[in-house]
């Protein structure tokens, strides 16, 4: 008994500074606010922001309540466990130690937030994949990946749209790109840019050999309004196109998809998800936004390991995980050196456990 109420204190303790680390005392405050905000009239005049003002309100009461009720639980426990040591009550042992267990399995799955420690960990995402090298076996594992990633945004309860999609001329996609909206999918998806490499006996081979293929997987925060980014017109070329993708009824008839190229940095822009070209532009341009925070960031971290001596990594372009269907199954990341034989569940969106090694690892390594 004694060294189970040691233990307990040590939980609550860990609790309590988990509790500080994710501040859940502002974000109850956040959510009140918010709360009240939303019974101001007018509120629902603007549709799209309410409906967002109300998820993140309702997304922020679940994670309070969550961790208050946790630290409750882990209270009452232990204040019934100190009863029983006092009154020599050891009855209680054996139940105490069994709920015990649960909670510290409990807390280190609600731990897990902590390992967001990025700005935009919290945000939205632009999802985008490239085929790459291998052909139409290539551009068929580019479509595979957006099942998979598609099917992980439905288990995580998001909403993606696609805003970009090239199919390929015999099967696949070339290339595409979705908007994901969700509490921290930044967070959880940014683990999964880099190259993917997929080994398997090619359907579109009529000998079966075994091909290798690759895609490409880039990931970008969503920026906040309030983020500035300063593009000039100047910099900018603007393109309309006939849109070749969802929207419905005319949107193959009226001149509404865009095309943006960032001149001084080369990096383009399509977007063609939208019926007016307006809202495409729109699209566009924050996506741009995002792209060109990115490689600011990115730039600035390679300045910084070149100022320490360290050496640089090529943060796009590098393996980072395989998949292997033949001559055996098994998926592996070669960053944490994590791997599973469940390939059919990985490819099926069951990717937490891989976001989960590799952000420990990351905290490990700051």
């Amino acid at each position: 008994m004694e060294n189970l109420l040691k233990n307990l204190e040590i939980l609550r303790e860990r609790v309590i500074k988990t509790w500080q680390l994710l501040d859940i005392d502002r974000k109850e405050a956040q959510a009140e606010e918010m709360k009240r905000e939303m019974n101001i009239p007018g509120f629902w005049d603007d549709q799209a922001k309410a409906v967002l003002i109300s998820k993140q309100a309702e997304a922020l009461e679940k994670e309070v309540k969550q961790w208050a009720d946790f630290k409750n639980e882990v209270t009452d426990l232990e204040e019934l466990v100190a009863v029983g040591q006092k009154e020599g009550d050891d009855s209680i042992a054996e139940e105490a130690q069994t709920q015990f267990e649960e909670l510290k399995k409990r807390y280190e799955k609600l731990e897990f937030y902590v390992l967001f420690n990025s700005k935009y960990d919290e945000g939205n995402t632009i999802l985008s994949i490239h085929a790459g090298t291998g052909g139409v076996d290539a551009q068929d594992w580019a479509l595979i990946l957006e099942r998979m990633f598609l099917r992980f945004v439905e288990k995580m309860n998001w909403q993606a749209s696609i805003i970009d999609r090239t199919v390929g001329n015999e099967a696949g996609i070339k290339s595409m790109t979705m908007h994901i909206k969700g509490r921290w999918s930044y967070g959880y998806l940014k683990s999964e840019s880099g190259v993917h490499r997929l080994v398997r006996i090619s359907p579109f081979d009529a000998e079966s050999m075994r091909h290798t293929s690759f895609a490409l997987v880039e990931v970008i925060p969503e920026l906040p309004e309030a983020h500035e980014i300063e593009i000039k017109d100047s910099d900018v070329r603007v393109d309309v196109f006939k849109s070749s993708g969802p929207g419905g009824q005319g949107v193959n008839t009226t001149d509404s998809a865009v095309r943006i190229k960032h001149e001084p940095s080369g990096i383009t822009v399509i977007c063609q998800n939208e019926r007016s070209q307006h809202q495409n532009k729109e699209t566009a341009l924050k996506i741009l936004k995002s792209k060109l925070f990115k490689k600011e960031e990115e730039e600035k971290q390679a300045k910084e390991r070149e100022l320490r001596g360290e050496a640089q990594k090529a943060e796009w372009g590098k393996q980072i995980r395989s998949y292997v269907m033949q001559p055996y199954k098994m998926v592996k990341d070669h960053r944490t050196n994590y791997e599973t034989q469940d390939v059919d569940g990985v490819l099926d969106g069951d990717l937490e456990k891989f976001m989960e090694e590799y952000l420990r690892q990351e905290a490990r390594s700051t």
